[in-house]
């Protein structure tokens, strides 16, 4: 079951997670990327933008 809650800026999310990780988004031609394993290919993911 997915469950989101923002609550006073801050995020809890609940979901059946197989991996989490952080990436730093890298610049790509004229816009931007975020590199996964190959082994997470048509697999769902959530990306999350955070202040720095």
């Amino acid at each position: 079951m997915r469950k989101i809650e923002v609550l006073d800026k801050k995020i809890k999310l609940s979901d059946e997670v197989e991996v989490f990780y952080e990436k730093t988004i890298t610049s790509f031609g004229n816009s931007a990327k975020l590199d996964a394993p190959k082994k997470y290919i048509g697999k769902r993911a959530y990306v999350i933008v955070l202040k720095k």
